[in-house]
Protein backbone atom coordinates (compact mmCIF):
# COMPACT_ATOMS: atom_id res chain seq x y z
CA UNK A 1 0.00 0.00 0.00
CA UNK A 2 1.27 3.40 -0.96
CA UNK A 3 -0.02 6.48 0.83
CA UNK A 4 -0.37 8.11 -2.61
CA UNK A 5 -3.20 5.66 -3.30
CA UNK A 6 -5.35 7.41 -0.65
CA UNK A 7 -7.38 10.19 -2.23
CA UNK A 8 -8.32 12.28 0.82
CA UNK A 9 -5.38 14.43 1.92
CA UNK A 10 -6.13 14.28 5.65
CA UNK A 11 -6.52 10.51 5.51
CA UNK A 12 -3.24 10.27 3.61
CA UNK A 13 -1.50 12.33 6.34
CA UNK A 14 -2.94 10.07 9.06
CA UNK A 15 -1.86 6.94 7.21
CA UNK A 16 1.65 8.36 6.72
CA UNK A 17 1.97 9.10 10.44
CA UNK A 18 0.94 5.51 11.22
CA UNK A 19 3.44 4.18 8.67
CA UNK A 20 6.20 6.36 10.16
CA UNK A 21 5.38 5.33 13.76
CA UNK A 22 3.79 1.87 13.66
CA UNK A 23 2.00 1.12 16.90
CA UNK A 24 1.20 4.77 17.56
CA UNK A 25 -1.86 5.25 19.74
CA UNK A 26 -4.82 7.56 19.32
CA UNK A 27 -3.73 10.28 21.77
CA UNK A 28 -0.28 10.49 20.16
CA UNK A 29 -1.91 10.84 16.74
CA UNK A 30 -4.15 13.56 18.14
CA UNK A 31 -1.12 15.39 19.59
CA UNK A 32 0.90 15.04 16.38
CA UNK A 33 -1.68 15.82 13.72
CA UNK A 34 -3.73 19.02 13.29
CA UNK A 35 -7.13 17.28 13.35
CA UNK A 36 -9.96 17.42 15.84
CA UNK A 37 -10.74 14.26 17.79
CA UNK A 38 -13.90 13.46 15.84
CA UNK A 39 -12.20 14.02 12.50
CA UNK A 40 -9.34 11.74 13.48
CA UNK A 41 -11.72 9.04 14.72
CA UNK A 42 -13.70 9.22 11.46
CA UNK A 43 -10.64 8.87 9.23
CA UNK A 44 -9.15 6.06 11.33
CA UNK A 45 -12.44 4.18 11.02
CA UNK A 46 -12.41 4.73 7.25
CA UNK A 47 -8.80 3.52 6.96
CA UNK A 48 -9.64 0.43 9.03
CA UNK A 49 -12.83 -0.26 7.04
CA UNK A 50 -10.81 -0.06 3.82
CA UNK A 51 -8.28 -2.53 5.32
CA UNK A 52 -5.48 0.02 5.04
CA UNK A 53 -4.64 -0.08 8.74
CA UNK A 54 -4.82 -2.71 11.47
CA UNK A 55 -6.05 -1.84 14.94
CA UNK A 56 -4.43 -3.50 17.96
CA UNK A 57 -5.47 -3.24 21.61
CA UNK A 58 -2.53 -3.65 24.00
CA UNK A 59 -4.68 -3.55 27.12
CA UNK A 60 -4.12 0.15 27.73
CA UNK A 61 -4.04 1.77 24.31
CA UNK A 62 -5.54 1.19 20.92
CA UNK A 63 -2.63 1.17 18.51
CA UNK A 64 -2.53 1.48 14.74
CA UNK A 65 -0.39 -0.30 12.13
CA UNK A 66 -0.21 -0.21 8.33
CA UNK A 67 -2.21 -3.24 7.20
CA UNK A 68 -0.24 -6.32 6.19
CA UNK A 69 3.07 -4.85 7.39
CA UNK A 70 2.95 -6.49 10.83
CA UNK A 71 1.65 -9.89 11.82
CA UNK A 72 0.02 -10.37 15.22
CA UNK A 73 3.27 -11.43 16.91
CA UNK A 74 5.09 -8.38 15.56
CA UNK A 75 2.26 -6.12 16.72
CA UNK A 76 2.61 -7.61 20.19
CA UNK A 77 6.33 -6.82 20.22
CA UNK A 78 5.74 -3.31 18.90
CA UNK A 79 3.00 -2.71 21.49
CA UNK A 80 5.55 -3.53 24.20
CA UNK A 81 8.28 -1.45 22.58
CA UNK A 82 5.93 1.54 22.54
CA UNK A 83 5.66 1.42 26.36
CA UNK A 84 8.71 3.12 27.92
CA UNK A 85 9.41 0.76 30.81
CA UNK A 86 8.57 -2.38 28.89
CA UNK A 87 11.02 -1.20 26.22
CA UNK A 88 13.70 -0.55 28.84
CA UNK A 89 13.12 -3.91 30.51
CA UNK A 90 13.45 -5.67 27.17
CA UNK A 91 16.64 -3.72 26.45
CA UNK A 92 18.23 -4.73 29.76
CA UNK A 93 17.23 -8.34 29.25
CA UNK A 94 18.65 -8.31 25.72
CA UNK A 95 21.87 -6.67 26.81
CA UNK A 96 22.50 -8.50 30.10
CA UNK A 97 19.76 -11.12 30.62
CA UNK A 98 18.55 -13.25 32.16
CA UNK A 99 17.80 -10.92 35.10
CA UNK A 100 15.63 -10.98 38.21
CA UNK A 101 13.02 -8.42 39.23
CA UNK A 102 15.51 -7.06 41.78
CA UNK A 103 18.23 -6.71 39.13
CA UNK A 104 15.86 -4.89 36.80
CA UNK A 105 14.49 -2.71 39.59
CA UNK A 106 18.02 -1.57 40.46
CA UNK A 107 18.89 -0.87 36.81
CA UNK A 108 15.68 1.03 36.11
CA UNK A 109 15.60 2.82 39.47
CA UNK A 110 11.94 1.77 39.80
CA UNK A 111 10.09 -0.03 42.57
CA UNK A 112 10.11 -3.81 42.33
CA UNK A 113 6.30 -3.78 42.22
CA UNK A 114 6.39 -1.55 39.11
CA UNK A 115 8.97 -3.75 37.41
CA UNK A 116 7.06 -6.86 38.41
CA UNK A 117 3.86 -5.46 36.88
CA UNK A 118 5.63 -4.75 33.58
CA UNK A 119 7.28 -8.18 33.60
CA UNK A 120 3.89 -9.77 34.20
CA UNK A 121 2.45 -7.97 31.17
CA UNK A 122 5.45 -9.00 29.06
CA UNK A 123 5.10 -12.61 30.22
CA UNK A 124 1.35 -12.59 29.49
CA UNK A 125 2.19 -11.44 25.95
CA UNK A 126 4.75 -14.27 25.63
CA UNK A 127 7.57 -11.78 25.16
CA UNK A 128 9.59 -12.91 28.17
CA UNK A 129 10.09 -16.24 29.88
CA UNK A 130 10.53 -16.75 33.57
CA UNK A 131 12.51 -19.49 35.22
CA UNK A 132 13.25 -20.31 38.81
CA UNK A 133 16.93 -19.98 39.72
CA UNK A 134 17.20 -21.17 43.30
CA UNK A 135 15.12 -18.79 45.40
CA UNK A 136 14.70 -16.17 42.72
CA UNK A 137 12.93 -15.97 39.40
CA UNK A 138 14.85 -14.74 36.37
CA UNK A 139 13.41 -13.39 33.16
CA UNK A 140 14.70 -13.53 29.61
CA UNK A 141 13.44 -12.44 26.19
CA UNK A 142 11.45 -15.16 24.41
CA UNK A 143 12.44 -14.22 20.84
CA UNK A 144 15.43 -11.86 21.06
CA UNK A 145 16.07 -11.73 17.32
CA UNK A 146 12.52 -10.52 16.58
CA UNK A 147 12.66 -7.87 19.32
CA UNK A 148 16.10 -6.62 18.21
CA UNK A 149 15.04 -6.54 14.57
CA UNK A 150 11.82 -4.59 15.19
CA UNK A 151 13.57 -2.18 17.53
CA UNK A 152 16.34 -1.58 15.02
CA UNK A 153 14.04 -1.06 12.05
CA UNK A 154 11.75 1.35 13.94
CA UNK A 155 14.37 2.91 16.22
CA UNK A 156 13.78 6.41 14.90
CA UNK A 157 10.15 6.30 16.00
CA UNK A 158 11.21 5.57 19.62
CA UNK A 159 12.69 8.50 21.46
CA UNK A 160 14.63 6.59 24.08
CA UNK A 161 18.36 7.29 24.08
CA UNK A 162 18.82 5.07 27.16
CA UNK A 163 17.75 2.01 25.20
CA UNK A 164 19.73 3.10 22.15
CA UNK A 165 22.92 3.20 24.22
CA UNK A 166 22.15 -0.12 25.90
CA UNK A 167 21.55 -2.04 22.73
CA UNK A 168 23.70 -0.32 20.11
CA UNK A 169 21.72 -2.33 17.57
CA UNK A 170 22.48 -0.43 14.40
CA UNK A 171 25.71 -2.34 13.98
CA UNK A 172 23.87 -5.67 14.26
CA UNK A 173 21.41 -5.19 11.38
Amino acid sequence: MNEGDIEVESRRAIYQEIADSPGIHFRALLDTLPYAQGTLQYHLRQLADEDLIDVSDDGKYTRYYPAADFDEAEQTVMNALRREYSRRILAHLLADGPLSTTDLSDRLDKAQSTVSWHLSKLADADLVTKERDGRRVVYDVENPDRVKYLYTIHQQSFTDRVVDRLLGLWEGY
